[in-house]
């Protein structure tokens, strides 16, 4: 949580709960809650142990002002993690991520063809590329 504090702007750990030592949850000291904000969403995680991995079905969806937010956490996110299609992607925890453009919401909403094109050209990415999904909505 402390790595994701770093990657987000206006992002804190906000407290944490850790584990005492009479319980089987873990060894004392270790984390079993925390509290944190990643920008303007605030959130709690719970150690669940390897009884519940990580899925598709929770991921964190972080909208990018330009390509440089983008990249930027491409570069950081994806390491000891594996990169997957359009602009998923699975840390080294194993925690999904969707990074995105905020102007894609905007470009898919748009009237056919254009909306189309637009999702034609994602689903060919990995890392997605606003100026590569620009050019696909001016056809």
């Amino acid at each position: 949580m402390r790595f994701y504090c770093t990657l987000i702007p206006g992002s804190s750990l906000d407290w944490l709960s850790t584990v005492p030592g009479d319980t089987p949850s873990g060894p004392d000291g270790s984390i079993g809650l925390a509290g944190f904000t990643l920008g303007d969403q605030r959130s709690m995680a719970i150690e669940a142990g390897p009884l519940d991995p990580f899925n598709h079905s929770f991921s964190i969806m972080v909208e990018c002002d330009d390509q440089a937010g983008i990249d930027r956490l491409w570069d950081a996110l994806p390491e000891g993690g594996t990169a997957e299609q359009c602009g998923w992607l699975r840390d080294r925890w194993g925690l999904c991520w969707q990074v995105v453009p905020k102007r894609l919401g905007e470009l898919m909403a748009d009237p056919d063809p254009v909306g189309r094109r637009v999702t034609a050209a994602m689903l060919t990415m990995v890392k997605l590329d606003i100026a590569a999904l620009e050019a696909a909505a001016r056809g």
